[in-house]
């Protein structure tokens, strides 16, 4: 709050609990009499900025200039137009993906525009619509000549406060002043003021030679979109960040996902959302490692070391300690270990799950002997602490007693690959080293059609037919009122896990799958609200058994209107690259009229996976490639969903 008194001298103050001054009014009366109000916000964004700058400047990188930035770079709006955009400000919501796609940004302006536009008022309005069709061509057409310098850069869309501002000015002869409290009229949309207005406004537009069927046909304009308008100066702002955060993850993409993990570490969600995201770009993520970590994630070469801090039980005066005590030189072994940290911070829960994790795996030593030993190597290190601060040996330079040597490791077989991840999960919350998915990745590529972290966007909604696979976690059995047995299941996926509803139809046939650590895929459909998503189960599947139950397929939906000949000679190659038993189908989109759809030749069958769908957006969009499976008896996979022509062909035509 600003004055030009002292505050108290306006309204009653007081002494938050941090002995910050606060006032007792709220926000809209402080306003009314007469003061002024900053809001200041503050953004995770910008400390992953500047940590995301740090690691680059520790790898003997030259950190860019984040102030003074190239907005024309090339390479980042081709990352925004692809939408991959995970961790990029203000843009990873499925909505704002396919908003990028559609729009395909090339300049800082319409970048700060798709900030704007992105909003349930614009939205609902049609105003995007609009905006996308005259940026690609569509002609725009100005009532009055005036408008053309004032909207131009929007495309004739009144987009922003300001052009509301300037509209009232420059046609009607408002004063600023006036214009703005227009502007707030409409913003608000309070009717009496706006009323008011347009006698104003279209008497000035009138003395200024504009015809009064126009003047009203633009105040009605301005009350249909300035009523949705937005601050320039904050969708730039906003716009500038989105750019930054773009640009380091085109560009310095091993930094900018450390720092995004480092920044997300209290919450396990993300950071699994953000690690599948690592895989997805190439970007391997190291486990922990006692002699490697640090308390964040960090940057070795052109890997991620996963930090100490997102381990389960280890705070950071434990890590402080282990991380200090490790700069005099590498623990040797978990005798050694214990000898050296500070048993007041690093404890036995401390321990285990850095074991459990596999922070000591490049001592050489076995998990399993290490867990076993934990108390003995904790004894040792207390009795070795306790004989270095023994007065004798301060008075006579010496050790008091024999040196102790370490006791032997229990002689115990190693856990098996189960176990191991098991105890990942215990002490991380998911798996690092592996997953027990991983060898059925390939089945899951080309039958599943989403996952837990997909569930969560807003791009699948309520009611829709989808198709995932994980373990089967836990089964809760329960009987209807009819007498009929069903469950609610837990299905764990690479990312996460969903609850899956199974209703005495699909149980009787599906019971035997419903086994803890069972693999299956389950088709049904997604029932949403804002809090949570779930799955209604329509049937189940072992993935064993998929490709005996489905066919598959990968289909790509190209848009037309902004595909090139280069464009198609890349996709034939990335094809190419990625030979496999699926057929493929073009989805050829003229926006608003027809989509063709064209099955690839036998010859051209692919491998669906994370590989392809990577090279596919990147070259396509975010949400271009799908896979689609049909029941093994059918002549031919659905083609998904289909426009007004279905049309076969060898493909040579369109992709030679």
């Amino acid at each position: 709050m600003i004055g030009d008194r002292p505050l108290v001298e306006y309204l009653p103050l007081y002494r938050g609990k941090r002995g910050e001054v606060l006032t007792q009014f709220g926000m809209k009366q402080v306003e009314d009499i007469g003061l002024v109000k900053f809001d200041f916000l503050g953004l995770r964004n910008l400390t992953i900025i500047a940590d995301t700058l740090a690691m680059i400047a520790a790898q003997g990188k030259i950190p860019p200039d984040i102030d003074n930035m190239d907005l024309t770079d090339a390479e980042t709006y081709r990352l925004i137009t692809a939408g991959d955009t995970s961790g990029v400000f203000q843009l990873e919501s499925t909505g704002m993906r396919d908003l990028a796609r559609r729009l395909k940004p090339v300049n800082f302006a319409e970048l700060t525009a798709m900030i704007a536009l992105y909003r349930p008022g614009p939205m609902g309005s049609g105003m995007i619509d609009d905006y996308v069709e005259r940026k690609h061509g569509k002609e725009v057409i100005y009532p009055v000549p005036q408008l053309a310098p004032i909207l131009n850069q929007t495309f004739g869309v009144i987009l922003y406060q300001e052009q509301v501002i300037s509209i009232a000015n420059v046609l009607a002869d408002y004063t600023m002043g006036q214009a703005d409290e227009l502007r707030s009229a409409m913003g608000k949309k309070i009717v009496d003021k706006m009323a008011r207005h347009r006698g104003i406004f279209v008497s000035g537009a009138v003395k200024n030679n504009i015809p009064r069927e126009k003047a009203d046909h633009i105040y009605d304009l301005m009350v249909t979109f300035g009523g949705y308008g937005f601050n320039k100066s904050h969708s730039a702002a906003y716009a500038m960040i989105t750019f930054q955060t773009a640009y380091l993850k085109a560009h310095f993409p091993v930094e900018f996902m450390a720092a995004l993990l480092s920044s997300t570490m209290d919450k396990t969600d993300s950071v699994v959302k953000y690690i599948a995201e690592c895989r997805y770009q190439n970007i391997s993520v190291l486990p922990p490692d006692i002699n490697e970590s640090e308390k964040g994630f960090s940057v070795r070469g052109d890997q991620i070391r996963f930090g100490l801090a997102a381990v389960k039980n280890v705070g950071e005066g434990a890590i402080d300690n282990i991380v200090e005590i490790r700069r005099q030189g590498k623990f040797s072994s978990l005798f050694d270990f214990c000898q050296r940290v500070d048993p007041r911070k690093v404890n036995k829960r401390v321990i285990e799950s850095l074991i459990l994790c596999g922070a000591f795996d490049t001592l050489g030593e076995k998990r399993s002997q290490m867990m076993a030993a934990v108390e003995d190597a904790m004894d040792y290190g207390h009795r070795l602490q306790k004989e270095a601060a023994d007065p004798q040996m301060q008075l006579f330079g010496g050790p008091a007693h024999a040196p102790i040597n370490p006791p032997s490791l229990p002689d115990i077989e190693e856990w098996d690959e189960k176990q191991k991840l098991a105890g990942e999960k215990e002490a991380i919350g998911f798996y690092i080293t592996g997953h027990p998915l991983d060898q059925y990745q390939d089945l899951l590529a080309r039958f599943a059609n989403t996952d837990v972290i997909a569930l969560a966007e807003d791009g699948i909604s309520d009611g829709t037919m989808v198709r995932i696979g994980g373990m089967v976690r836990h089964v809760k059995r329960i009987v209807t009122k009819k007498g009929e047995p069903m469950a609610f299941v837990e299905l764990e996926d690479m990312h996460g896990s969903v609850e899956i509803t199974v209703f005495a139809s699909v149980f009787a046939a599906a019971q035997d799958l419903l086994t803890e650590g069972r693999p299956v895929i389950v088709q049904g459909k997604v029932e949403k609200n804002e809090k949570s998503a779930k799955i209604m189960a329509d049937s189940i599947v072992a993935v064993e058994k998929a490709e005996e139950t489905w066919t598959a397929s990968v289909h790509l939906t190209i848009d037309t209107s902004r595909t090139d000949t280069l464009t198609m000679e890349k996709l034939r190659d990335v094809l190419a690259g990625h030979p496999g038993k699926c057929r493929g189908y073009l989805h050829l989109v003229i926006p608003e009229k027809t989509e063709t759809i064209i099955e690839l030749p036998e010859g051209m069958s692919i491998m669906a996976g994370v590989s392809l769908r990577r090279d596919l957006r990147r070259l396509l969009g975010y949400h271009a490639v799908h896979t689609c499976c049909a029941p093994i008896a059918a002549s031919r996979p659905e083609p998904g969903k289909r426009g007004k022509g279905f049309h076969r062909s060898n493909g040579k035509k369109h992709l030679n």
